[in-house]
């Protein structure tokens, strides 16, 4: 039987055996047996859900370990009108085969999926496989002014799942048209707790950057599970959506390795499969922007990345990503010819113009609960804005009337503007250029 999400990405199958996990048998039983030890966990259905398989295959795996004297039962617990659960232990030889274990690696918990298998769900909920509509665009983006020919820029680069740079002056949306693309796709998929490489895990669900959708476990102790019939090694997520900044180093795009714990994280874009990455203000990182591009020529055009093992073995994983760079520094300036044509769109984000800059100025008023002035409003255009030129920005109305209230909430004033109040908020839009002695 297939499985779908209500929006139609298929499901992993549940395993029906335990050759059907991909792992290895010796796998699989040290992972049990390490998640005994570190859990204190001593029941079928605890521990399906802690490595997260069936029960009927948990209970195969614990069946296989008592016939190598690594488990023991304890007897039945937790018994009631409607079930009774028998208890299991370590015993001392499966106490120290879990310690050698964990001396190996620390990963306990649930049983990785195997990269083939990863790489075959991705290719099912692929992120190029999203076909978002005018309308969808328009209503992630409903509370943002735009210029008139920026949804038609935009929709072919988000429908082609293909990399994006958005260029222009700062504090004109970027950020924001980024956000509200990531809110467009909209759907769900499934991204696996770790996966499995040469014997290696990596873990990849991520709390901080995956949103769970649901909870992916089935009450064990029910009569039907009929709920949740997927491989519950993965979780279901919306997709997900990683944001970085001039933070962004080029080791972040490396697999991580704890040498304590001995085992593996995801890089930033491996977490990002299936949805976006975001890289904002490029040409604030440490990096040069030639550099960060370079590392991504291989991923953007061949769909693939390429992570290496710390003992230097290398391997490919899946690049399904929506990658999107956000810079104010014209692309000319920061990339060689080469990068730009691996960049498959290249979209200006220019300020608005004065209609545009009114416009935006009065839903931030309205939103924040403060009325408009005429005379407030021709002061700023007539005598504030002819002194740069005229040149408006997104960010500026908000910045204008946030000062407007913080000066209307410290002298006790009902929120208002004036001329008054537009120069002192104007005065802390944008510094004098002065000598100061040191």
């Amino acid at each position: 039987m297939t499985l779908h999400t209500p929006l139609g990405v298929q499901a992993p199958s549940q395993p029906r055996s335990l050759s059907e996990t991909g792992i290895a048998p010796v796998m699989m039983r040290n992972i049990l047996l390490k998640t005994m030890f570190r859990m204190n966990l001593d029941l079928v259905s605890d521990l399906a859900r802690a490595i997260a398989l069936p029960v009927n295959l948990t209970q195969e795996l614990i069946d296989a370990a008592r016939g190598q004297r690594l488990i023991e039962a304890k007897g039945t617990l937790n018994a009631s009108a409607t079930t009774a659960e028998m208890g299991y232990q370590l015993t001392e030889a499966g106490k120290d085969r879990a310690l050698d274990a964990l001396a190996q690696s620390e990963y306990y918990g649930a049983l990785p999926v195997p990269l083939a298998a990863y790489a075959a769900q991705m290719q099912r909920q692929s992120v190029r496989d999203i076909k978002l509509t005018r309308a969808q665009l328009l209503q992630s983006m409903g509370h943002l002014i735009l210029p008139p020919d920026l949804i038609a820029n935009l929709g072919p680069a988000v429908t082609s799942g293909r990399s994006v740079l958005m260029y222009g002056p700062p504090g004109n949306g970027k950020s924001s048209i980024s956000n509200g693309i990531r809110a467009a796709l909209g759907d769900k998929i499934y991204i696996p707790r770790a996966i499995d490489y040469a014997g290696q895990v990596i873990t990849v669900y991520d709390p901080i950057v995956h949103s769970r959708a649901e909870s992916s476990v089935d009450d064990p102790n029910a009569l039907r599970r009929s709920g949740n019939r997927y491989d519950n090694r993965y979780v279901l997520c919306d997709r997900p959506s990683v944001i970085t900044g001039g933070e962004l180093t080029l080791d972040m795009l490396d697999l991580k390795y704890n040498p304590i714990a001995r085992t593996y994280q995801a890089p930033l874009q491996l977490k990002a499969s299936g949805g976006v990455f975001i890289v904002d203000d490029l040409g604030r990182q440490a990096e040069p922007p030639q550099k960060l591009i370079n590392r991504w020529i291989v991923p953007l055009e061949e769909s693939r990345d390429i992570l290496a093992l710390q003992s230097g073995e290398k391997f490919t994983v899946p690049f399904d990503t929506l990658v999107i760079f956000s810079t104010n520094y014209h692309p000319n300036e920061i990339f060689d010819g080469a990068a730009l044509r691996r960049i498959f769109f290249k979209i200006k984000i220019d300020g608005p113009n004065q209609e545009m800059f009114l416009k935006i100025f009065a839903m931030v008023a309205k939103k924040k609960g403060m009325a408009l002035d005429e005379a407030a409003l021709l002061h700023l255009l007539k005598n504030k804005y002819p002194t740069i030129q005229n040149t408006f920005a997104n960010y500026q109305p908000t910045f204008l009337i946030d000062q407007m209230i913080a000066v209307c909430d410290f002298e006790g004033l009902p929120y208002h503007m004036s001329p008054e109040l537009i120069d002192r908020a104007w005065n802390n839009l944008f510094v004098k250029q002065e000598h100061i002695a040191k």
